[in-house]
């Protein structure tokens, strides 16, 4: 199940048929600072993502998962190589091609929910497309709505909410564009167990019933066992890529590593077991 990554390559760690790529990376690389202080975040990586999949991206602190992340929604500027979200070429985008792209291709779900206050929760779910003067296809938001299970909850505020249901109001905020990809960072980080077992069911549900391509940040195992696919990284290479593995498989690469690169991350808890 667990494929290991020479951390030195340049290859790609999988070959996908293209019209299966709803996103990818060539060469890509980003760096921080200069001379001694130069931190390399993302060190060469190439590395598709599959249409109507999840993946996960694991790894300690500091591996680069989530600048992997987001230079591929188009948050940050890769130092070089490519982004490619559905062909287009993200990075090379100027600040309203971006806007444009992740109105239209790309979803968003955060740790802090990033819901907006004053609104209810089906204003929240809303609100994009009315930003983007978009139609609203009121059987789509019915549908997304039953499947979060937020029925009886469109008339509340998010302070009116649990932690789950904000994060079930975000869910479905980011499926109501039906955006080719959605980018999760830590969607479960700020829920307890129960909370984080409906978040992620209800991304599992929408990767097998709606097609839904998810690439999520977690360093939770028990999150990433719900992907397809999980992808680990460290010192801003891929070190291992794994097909559907299981929450022991999972356990297994950060318990007992083929090298030692995460001894000390997994110690200091920077790796939740």
């Amino acid at each position: 199940m667990a494929t290991p990554i020479s951390a030195s390559t340049a290859s790609p760690t999988r070959t996908i048929p293209d019209d299966q790529i709803v996103a990818r990376a060539v060469d890509l690389c980003k760096t921080y600072g200069q001379g001694d202080s130069r931190v390399v975040a993302l060190d060469h990586i190439n590395v598709e993502f599959q249409r109507g999949h999840m993946t996960a991206i694991m790894g300690p602190s500091g591996s680069g998962k989530s600048t992997l992340m987001h230079c591929m929604a188009g948050l940050d500027q890769p130092t070089g190589g490519q982004v490619f979200v559905e062909g287009l070429e993200v990075s090379s985008m100027n600040q309203r091609q971006l806007t444009q792209l992740r109105r239209k291709e790309i979803g968003f779900i955060f740790q802090s929910f990033n819901l907006v206050p004053t609104l209810n929760a089906e204003e929240n779910i809303v609100l994009p497309l009315q930003i983007a003067h978009r139609p609203i296809d009121k059987d789509w938001f019915n549908t997304v709505v039953r499947v979060v299970g937020l029925e009886q909850r469109l008339r509340h505020r998010p302070s009116q909410l649990s932690g789950g249901q904000q994060q079930r109001v975000a869910c479905a905020r980011a499926m109501m564009e039906r955006p080719s990809v959605i980018f999760a960072d830590e969607p479960t980080g700020n829920l307890d167990s129960r909370s984080s077992r409906e978040v992620l069911g209800f991304l599992r549900q929408s990767v097998e019933e709606f097609g839904q391509s998810i690439v999520m940040v977690t360093h939770d195992p028990r999150a990433a066992s719900f992907a397809d696919r999980v992808l680990v990284l460290a010192d801003g290479s891929i070190t291992m890529d794994m097909d559907h593995p299981s929450y022991d498989d999972i356990l297994e690469v950060f318990a007992n590593p083929d090298d030692d690169q995460f001894d000390t991350a997994t110690a200091n808890g920077e790796v939740a077991l």
